[in-house]
Parts: structure tokens; sequence; C-alpha cells
């Protein structure tokens, strides 16, 4: 349901960005959700950005926006005392002052397909994209009995829960018929049978898969709609990866194109400086992998994915001999790679909350300048 403004509340904007990007997706060092203000504020409107800076802060309350919401958040490490001495704490108390609430989306933005890599996919003009590194160890499967005559209401359950997406399909179960059987005690209500006797059952065994992150959603929905007042149903883990979630990307040109001039495609596209890269190998560019920010450590999933060219930021020297020869490594800068998280933010909510105030600020937090 879209809301209508006049009576938005921050929590309200943060339910639609963590539907979007759920914080379970984030990485473990990372600080995402409401770092500072009262999600239980109206918001008057908000100002996105990729950065916290005091200046940032300053350009929200000119612009009237209690509401600040960044890619980047403003601190990972534990703060022991908030005096002042530095940018990070002058922001948080400027703030706190203006009644101004910050959220940071960060790793989970990254993690999700129309995300950080997948805006770079957009304005590279990307075609069949895929995750290069789909998480682990991320989806359990969920197995229950159900009397057949309340089958589709538990299979409906568990999919307006979360449950049964694979890929690009939704609503995905397989169903087995067969027998339960079960005699209830003294102190028993059963739905079918009688209590003290064993009862035969015509069920159906409804399988699902579902990220481990929205298992007490599912469970909570299957046990509501579920007639049997004991439910038996059973949780797997699975090794299968989660095709939908991960960091970076991965797709191709529609027309393979010279390795300049796919460098050359890149800089004006993001605006760079320069582009730091390994030397050219004298190939055609047709598959590229991406990621926003700090992407060196996913150099051997591009390479094992055949990646011709892989784009992102942060490269150190030694890294770049990693390319090995199979691989074109093109370092574009971290805020570069991930300017345009902006975009994804605006669009979320511009769609999912009518007549609210969401603004692009305008204030350009990259501290690294090119001479």
């Amino acid at each position: 349901m879209i809301k209508q403004a006049g009576n938005v509340l921050i929590k309200d904007v943060i339910k639609e960005i963590e539907a979007f990007a759920p914080t379970a997706l984030k990485e473990d060092f990372d600080n995402v959700g409401l770092l500072v203000g009262n999600a239980q504020n109206e918001a008057s409107g908000a100002l996105i950005t990729l950065d916290i800076t005091e200046e940032v802060v300053k350009e929200a309350i000119d612009r009237h926006c209690n509401l600040i919401i960044a890619h980047h958040p403003i601190m990972l490490a534990g703060i022991k005392r908030i005096t002042g001495q530095n940018a990070t704490e002058r922001i948080i108390i400027e703030a706190i002052q203006n009644d101004i609430a910050i959220y940071a989306a960060h790793t989970n933005i990254d993690s999700v397909r129309d995300g950080v890599s997948g805006k770079m996919c957009e304005k590279l003009g990307l075609v069949n994209c895929q995750i290069l590194a789909p998480k682990k160890e991320s989806l359990i499967k969920l197995v229950v009995f159900v009397p057949n005559d309340h089958a589709d209401g538990v299979r409906n359950a568990i999919f307006q829960a979360g449950a049964g997406v694979i890929g690009e399909y939704d609503a995905c179960s397989y169903n087995i018929n067969g027998h339960g059987t079960f005699r209830g005690g003294e102190k028993t209500n059963p739905f079918v049978g009688e209590k003290g006797h064993i009862h035969t059952e015509e069920e159906i065994r409804i399988e699902t898969v579902l990220p481990k992150y929205l298992k007490s959603k599912v469970v909570r929905a299957m046990i509501q709609a579920h007639p049997y007042e004991e439910v038996a149903y059973d949780i797997y883990a699975l090794e299968n990866d989660w095709t939908q979630a991960g960091l970076g990307m991965i797709g191709e040109l529609p027309v393979a194109t010279e390795e300049q001039n796919f460098l050359s495609q890149v800089k004006a596209t993001f605006q760079v400086g320069c582009v730091r890269h390994t030397g050219f190998l004298d190939k055609p560019v047709k598959k590229v992998a991406v990621c926003g920010g700090s992407g060196s450590f996913l150099l051997g999933k591009a390479k094992a994915l055949q990646a011709d060219v892989f784009v992102t930021g942060d490269f150190k020297y030694h890294q770049f001999f990693d390319a090995e020869g199979q691989i074109l490594i093109a370092d574009i800068g971290h805020f570069e790679s991930e300017q345009f998280t902006k975009e994804v933010f605006f669009e979320l909510l511009t769609k999912k909350i009518s007549n609210f105030a969401v603004h692009l600020s305008n204030v350009n937090t990259n501290t690294v300048k090119y001479f």
C-alpha cells in the first residue's frame, strides 16, 4: 500500500527500505539501520546522500528534512563519548539538536540484485545480469503436513510471508499426498478424530524454500493458518547458493567492444578523474563483472566466471598482479563506483511513498580529488 504524505512516520520510510534491502543481509562488520533519532517521529522529508558530513547535516536543516538516508554509516566502531572532538561526534550532536534522524543501508543494499552493483550494471547497459558472489548457507527448507482441505490456505500464508521464491519465480512448492496418523491425549482438543484414539488423516506434505532470516515470520504465518493445535513441520539447512542475494554482479554487453572503447565508456558514465587499470589483453570485452565500493576480494570470482573486465574500486598496487593476464581490472574509485546508490534510494521511495519530499543531496562528499 502506498502511503500518503502527512502521516508518514520515519518508521514507514525505514520499512520500505528494509523490505527492499533487509538488514539481515548486511556483513558482520557493518552497522546499518537507524543510527540516530526516533523512528516514531513524523518524517518531514528525506535527504539522500552517499556519506554523512557536517555539510550534509546543514543541507538537511536548510531543506527542512528531518531524515538523512545514507549508504555509508557514520560509525562502524563503538563510540564511548560524544564531546564534539571529531566530525562524527559533531554530526551526531548537530543531528540530535535539530531532531534529525540518520539511517544507513550499507552492505545490505550492496547485497540485493537491484542495489549498488545492480545500478552499476544498469548504467553500463549490461544484460543477463547475475549476482557475482551469491550468499551461502542462507537458505532453509520448510516441510509441513496439512489436511487436504486446508493446504491452499497454508501455502498462501507461507508464500505471503516470503517463502517459495526461486530466482524470478514465486509461489514455488512441492506437494505429496499421504496419510498422517496421530492420537490425542486427554488434554487435547483435536481438529479431527477423537482424543484417545489413533486417527488417520489424508494430508499433503508441502515443501518450500525460504531465506533463513524469514524463518520466524514464515513459521508464525504457517502456524496461524494451520488448523491443527500441534503443527508437524520440519526445517532443513540447505547448501544451495542464494542466487538472489550476494555481492557484486556480472553481466554482458549487448555487443562486444574493444577494451579502450569500454574504458572510455566507463570513464564517461561514472565521470571519473582517471581509470587505474591493468594492461590491455587485446581481446574484445563482452562479459563484465562489477562491484560497488571495495571489490578486490571478488577478483577470484570474476576470473572464475571468465569476465573480461572487472570494474570496482580500491585495488591496492600488489592486487593488480592477481589479474595474471586473465582479466582487465578497471579501478574507478570507491565513491565513483557507488555514486548512483542515491538513485536506488530515490527511485524506491518515490515509487513506494507518494507526495513525500525526497531529495538528493547536492553535496559532493567524495574526499578523493584528482589533480
